[in-house]
């Protein structure tokens, strides 16, 4: 007689078995991977606010540091908050600056003569320990004791003598500086001087301008940003260029086609390059071209090749 009891054991383990290699043989279905979302467009640009403008004499100012007053009334002119003081009040009028910003942000831009160079560069350390950028410095054959460029500033440009007794100072920037820098040496022009020098009608509709393109310039990454230093030749007018801009030689490219696509003259980019004018270029190099606040196109700079080198 059969055992009851021990058949259905029998069939229940069987049955267990039969389920077990069921499962080892159809492994288990896996979900798809969600696909990972595409990395949202980055925000448009909007334009800052309008700068506002400090502006500082030298020593006597009232007498000898005139062009800047008659460079606050073209910049007001123009519709911008411009004020110009005496370099004696440099901290209390930086300590103004910093909490303005701190309740209202907008653009710093900061250009002083002789001591107001040297205060130009203080008021810049002042906002540096605050964490206050500033946007724009344009020092005026500034005093010799003039410190270096903290990293809180974002253009610098420096117009100056080197030879002068009363300005003459050379500023470059703190080590790691990685902003946009720009340097001209007139000393060899026997018509500008230390007293004359921040009177320039042509610099100033210059400044004047790039005050005004200023909020309108995305924010750029400044890893391409090549300094400048220039000793500007006799008798030539000075073009406040932003920075350089390393670019690509291309067959058929000379140092007077690259100069005359880019709209610069032929000694600065010599001078960048430490090359003579008539220097030949190879394909692949790369060169340094001055650029203004917007770079340039990286193709403007390409000369079409001649007939029968393409």
């Amino acid at each position: 007689m059969i055992d009851l009891r021990r058949l259905l054991a029998l069939a229940a383990v069987a049955l267990l078995a039969l389920n077990t290699g069921t499962a080892v043989a159809s492994p288990a279905k896996t979900k798809p991977a969600a696909a990972a979302p595409a990395a949202p467009p980055p925000p448009p640009f909007e334009p800052l606010p309008p700068p506002k403008i400090y502006l500082f004499r030298g020593a006597m100012g009232p007498f000898f540091s005139t062009g800047m007053d008659r460079l606050e009334e073209k910049l007001t002119k123009a519709g911008f908050s411009a004020n110009v003081y005496e370099f004696t009040i440099c901290r209390w009028i930086g300590e103004r600056a910093i909490s303005s910003y701190k309740e209202t942000p907008a653009p710093i831009v900061l250009i002083g003569h002789s001591m107001g160079g040297l205060c130009s560069i203080v008021i810049s350390e002042m906002a540096a320990k605050e964490n206050v950028p500033i946007s724009l410095v344009i020092t005026i054959d500034p005093a010799h004791a003039t410190g270096d460029v903290p990293l809180n500033v974002e253009r610098f440009i420096n117009i100056y003598l080197s030879d002068s007794v009363l300005g003459g100072g050379n500023v470059v920037a703190v080590p790691g500086y990685r902003g946009h820098y720009a340097s001209y040496d007139l000393k060899e022009n026997a018509r500008v001087s230390h007293i004359n020098i921040e009177k320039s009608d042509d610099i100033h509709r210059q400044i004047v301008d790039m005050v005004t393109q200023l909020p309108r310039i995305p924010p750029q990454t400044q890893v391409d940003a090549v300094p400048l230093r220039y000793l500007v030749p006799a008798n030539t007018l000075v073009e406040l260029w932003d920075s350089g801009v390393r670019l690509p030689v291309r067959r058929g490219d000379t140092m007077e086609s690259i100069a005359a696509a880019n709209r610069v003259p032929l000694w600065s980019l010599a001078q960048s390059n430490s090359l003579p004018e008539n220097a030949t270029l190879t394909p692949g190099q790369s060169i340094i071209v001055p650029r203004h606040l917007t770079p340039p196109d990286p193709t403007a700079a390409m000369a079409t090749p001649p007939p029968g080198r393409r």
